[in-house]
């Protein structure tokens, strides 16, 4: 795998954690998978960089991530009246 690859060559990356992206319903990729096995090899399909978090996050079998918060969240531009208890910015 190329990314791999170049993470490998990077000093930066070198230093960063490992956080693993698999269903929590089996120890596998394969949520079908159940109980102690044994004799597998996790495969991996994707490996994602979080520089800023500091991860590097290899993606096991077929799971959806969930979208980050952008860098102006919408709850920024909600506000409650405390003398009124008007909310303004919510639609």
């Amino acid at each position: 795998m190329q990314k791999l690859n170049d993470l490998e060559k990077n000093t930066d990356s070198r230093k960063m954690g490992i956080c693993m992206v698999k269903t929590h319903l089996s120890t596998t990729h394969d949520p079908n998978i159940k109980g102690a096995i044994s004799g597998w090899t996790l495969p991996i399909r994707d490996l994602s960089v979080f520089k800023g978090a500091g991860f590097i996050v290899p993606i096991a079998g077929d799971i959806k991530l969930m979208p980050g918060t952008g860098s102006n969240p919408g709850f920024r531009k909600i506000d409650i009246n405390t003398q009124t208890g008007q909310i303004t910015g919510l639609f």
